[in-house]
């Protein structure tokens, strides 16, 4: 076992707090019919180590999957049926991002951003939502080189 993936490991040896933390989101969720099982929240901390060791990062709280769930719980397109493998999406998402931006926008405003697009013109596509945020990336990357390049000499 790896450095990332015993730390990041760490929240599935002590499942029953982890996981409780995700089924108590439910008494916010519940009213949109979007409830989380105990093996729910397994599946999505499971995912949520392979997402981070294969974006080699380390998270010690299961924050950003809490708060990726109460932004988007709310969304008129989440539904019952593809709530866990939307909330995975949007987790690999989140993460890609992180690595794509250098982590130099906030989890909040990043989860922000994603959830206006998905609920604006990507009407709830994960797949257009993914290219969204691909262009994001791009166009954050350009925007540090020009500006990289612009004060080059004067630091």
């Amino acid at each position: 076992m790896n450095l990332f993936d015993m730390l990041n490991s760490h929240q599935l040896s002590q499942p029953s707090n982890t996981v409780m933390e995700l089924v108590h989101l439910n008494e916010k969720t519940k009213e949109r019919d979007l409830v989380l099982t105990p093996d729910d929240a397994k599946t999505l901390m499971l995912s949520r180590n392979k997402i981070l060791r294969d974006h080699a990062r380390v998270e010690l709280s299961i924050g950003v999957l809490k708060e990726l769930i109460e932004v988007f719980s709310a969304s008129p397109y989440m539904n019952r049926d593809h709530y866990v493998d939307t909330l995975n999406d949007l987790q690999e998402i989140f993460y890609y991002l992180r690595n794509e931006t250098e982590d130099k926008i906030g989890d909040a405003k990043l989860i922000q951003q994603m959830n206006d697009y998905y609920n604006g013109p990507c009407g709830g596509s994960i797949e257009l939502l993914r290219s969204k945020m691909e262009e994001l990336a791009e166009k954050f990357r350009g925007d540090i080189t020009l500006h990289h390049s612009l004060f080059e000499g004067y630091e």
